[in-house]
């Protein structure tokens, strides 16, 4: 019996801009339903490996591929986008001057412009996902509110549903508790926690408690390659890591944690 494939693959991944290497040798897996956290220093790939993989630019060399046929370096944005992968900005972009209930209309998947997201009926399977967002990103007694009223916080959770109305594959979510409160940080987490399984999640972050609240396990970049992989606790004592992150002088490894 052959292994299940992978939801997400990067193989020897390489991107220079100008001479700058910024993506150099990149491998990276992840499994169908997991929750990944990226996290690294400025300038590490981060945002450049998500822009390698929604097709915003295309790799030097190297593999890139959703499921197991999926050559994502052949396609543009678009046709990725309609394959299920879904990007989210650090800056939440809604449509301040509809409702909540509007904007995921006129994001589910199926809709070509607005006269046919917001006044044609919705097909069984879209009017589901649009209900299952407004539970999931907790907005459902806001849903007929301007997005404009809601809070930083609140409409970063409404982007978020947007993109689960397009029902994708792949989540892409750029520093998500940036500029929240501690409650809407903790708020953020629980629903990035309730997506893993049902789709598959990549976080970049920085905020590292909120990345011990949700991450299974942590990728770090630097450089653009993965210096290092593994639980928090792993990532947070790897003197590698302290290195990038605070510029303490290596020591030996102990205790013989691989990661």
């Amino acid at each position: 019996m052959s292994a299940k494939p992978f939801m997400l693959l990067l193989e020897d991944v390489n991107k220079s801009f100008e001479g700058f290497h910024a993506i150099s040798n990149l491998t990276l897996y992840l499994d169908e339903g997991e929750l990944r956290v990226i996290i690294g220093p400025n300038g590490a790939g981060k945002s450049t490996m998500l822009d390698l993989i929604t097709g915003r630019t295309r790799p030097d060399s190297g593999k890139i591929e959703l499921g197991c046929s999926s050559d994502l370096t052949r396609m543009n944005e678009h046709e990725i986008n309609r394959l299920g992968v879904a990007r989210k900005f650090q800056t939440p972009s809604v449509f301040v001057d509809h409702t909540v209930l509007e904007n995921l209309l006129l994001a589910v998947e199926g809709s070509r412009s607005v006269w046919h997201a917001l006044f044609r009926p919705l097909q069984r399977g879209q009017k589901t996902r649009v209900e299952e967002a407004l539970e999931t990103i907790g907005l459902k007694d806001r849903s007929h509110e301007k997005a404009g009223l809601l809070s930083h916080g609140e409409k970063q959770w409404l982007e978020i549903g947007m993109l689960l109305a397009q029902n994708p594959k792949l989540l892409l979510v750029d520093e998500p508790a940036a500029g929240m409160s501690d409650e809407e940080t903790h708020r953020t987490g629980e629903l990035l926690i309730s997506l893993a399984g049902k789709h598959t999640v990549v976080v970049i972050e920085h905020d590292m408690n909120f990345v011990r609240q949700i991450a299974r396990k942590v990728t770090v970049l630097h450089q653009g390659t993965v210096l290092c992989e593994g639980s928090v606790d792993q990532v947070q004592n790897d003197e590698r890591v302290r290195e990038v992150y605070l510029g303490r002088k290596k020591r030996p490894a102990v205790g013989g944690v691989k990661c």
